[in-house]
């Protein structure tokens, strides 16, 4: 069953002499609070057969304390038909308010002693009748499945009291008790219902607990592939800026007897300049690589559409086949759009080497006026791909880089079995409105 939200419990470790435990206790023992029963998770198609076979129940139960009034303790009449009406009522009523169920349980149970006081001869069982007890033990599975141990408890517990009690006040003397076999079997149903309300619990918890989890590792590859954004966005805007403020300092000795203001302004450019890049560097340094102070990763270019072909070519060794078109005229783009259209390139091939192995895969790049069109689509894997240790959110990446610019980005399979990637990157990039995110897409192959 499904986890249904639980009503808080008070406190009971606070207050004097217990009056809070017994304020939440009353509380939770004379209450009329709604509480459906939950539905099955799984399989879906049978979410509502403990609602099915609750409903099934009832209709026995008030048959059987009908007849059993009759045939054992010859009582006739409309009271027998209003206590069997009683006693189904209460199983139903179970379905949505099992505390109140209980309590017209028990008012029901005491009318038929009442009714059957006088009729009892020797040796029957009084107050409960020999079928009482079984059409009072769903009313405590209800309850179990519903309320917290230490009120089904006390729901027992006063059950039993109010049983024993009037069985040594008031039963006849000719009659017997079975108020042991009830002992068993409220011990046996409430146990029941505490396992099946704890295996629901923890069934909802283990849930929840694997959504989080699914949340947190797609949360965690994003801000993985966000830093490593950040760490090339850091190589190239301190590479602009290092230019500009070489170009502030070397500019007035290309000017013959360049003004005072001159010289001014451009020392104003490249003091800006050198200030802005150790903001940047303070900022942003630190996420550069898992080792910053290693020499080499520093220094390491990073890549660019122009080395595309040995990308290729390691894939191809890897045992794809790959087909590259370049159409338009092919140009240098900004450092930022070579970036990205690489690395979106590198991690489809990537995908299609884990996903899609032996199928052939078309690589195409389209140089239009004002955007970088890029197309990775592979045919139908011809083996079984081997199970992924990865965490299977490269997409993510991939749309963080296009939105990064402004872009777009899009994936999904195609009719012949295969998987499309296709991007389209503005030249010219600008900054995508705030809180604009790029629309959902599947896993790709």
């Amino acid at each position: 069953m499904s986890d249904p939200s639980e009503s808080p419990v008070p406190d009971t470790r606070k207050g004097l002499n217990g009056r809070p435990a017994q304020r939440g206790l009353a509380q939770e023992l004379f209450t009329l609070r709604w509480d459906p029963l939950p539905k099955m998770s799984r399989p879906r198609w049978l979410a509502w057969l403990p609602h099915v076979v609750l409903g099934y129940v009832a209709i026995p139960c008030g048959v059987l304390t009908g007849m059993q009034l009759n045939d054992h303790y010859k009582v006739f009449g409309a009271a027998v038909l209003g206590l069997s009406l009683l006693t189904s009522a209460s199983v139903l009523l179970s379905m949505f308010r099992p505390i109140a169920a209980w309590w017209l349980g028990l008012v029901t149970t005491g009318l038929i002693a009442w009714a059957i006081h006088d009729h009892v001869g020797h040796g029957q069982s009084w107050h409960w009748t020999p079928a009482g007890p079984f059409t009072f033990a769903p009313l405590i599975l209800m309850v179990a499945l519903r309320v917290p141990p230490r009120v089904t408890v006390w729901v027992i517990g006063i059950t039993l009291t109010l049983s024993g009690l009037t069985d040594v006040v008031l039963r006849p003397p000719q009659s017997q008790t079975i108020i042991g076999g009830v002992v068993i079997l409220f011990g046996f149903v409430g146990v029941l219902g505490y396992a099946l309300r704890a295996t629901r619990l923890a069934r909802g918890k283990l849930v929840e607990q694997e959504t989080l989890t699914e949340e947190e590792r797609a949360r965690r590859t994003l801000l993985e592939e966000r830093s490593r954004i950040a760490r090339e966005l850091h190589d190239v805007v301190a590479h602009h800026m290092s230019v500009i403020s070489i170009q502030a300092q070397v500019a007035p000795h290309l000017v013959e007897n360049p003004s005072e203001e001159l010289k001014e302004n451009l020392a104003g450019i490249r003091a800006n300049a050198l200030e802005a890049l150790t903001e940047l560097r303070r900022v942003l340094g630190v996420l550069r690589s898992e080792q910053p102070d290693d020499p080499a990763t520093l220094q390491h270019p990073q890549p660019t559409l122009a080395e595309l072909d040995g990308l290729v070519d390691n894939v191809r060794g890897a045992g794809l086949e790959v087909t590259t078109e370049t159409a338009g005229i092919r140009r240098p783009l900004t450092p930022g759009v070579e970036l990205t259209a690489y690395r979106i390139v590198q991690e489809a091939l990537s995908n299609c080497l884990r996903h899609a192995p032996g199928s052939r895969v078309e690589v195409g790049i389209a140089y239009g006026p004002r955007e970088l069109h890029l197309c990775i689509a592979n045919t139908a894997p011809t083996r079984p791909a081997l199970p992924s240790q990865g965490a299977g959110h490269g997409l993510l990446g991939m749309r963080e880089r296009a939105g990064m610019l402004g872009g777009e980005l899009a994936a999904g399979p195609r009719p012949d079995g295969g998987y499309e990637v296709s991007a389209v990157l503005p030249m010219d990039p600008q900054h995508p409105p705030a809180g604009t995110a790029a629309p959902e897409t599947k896993k790709a192959s």
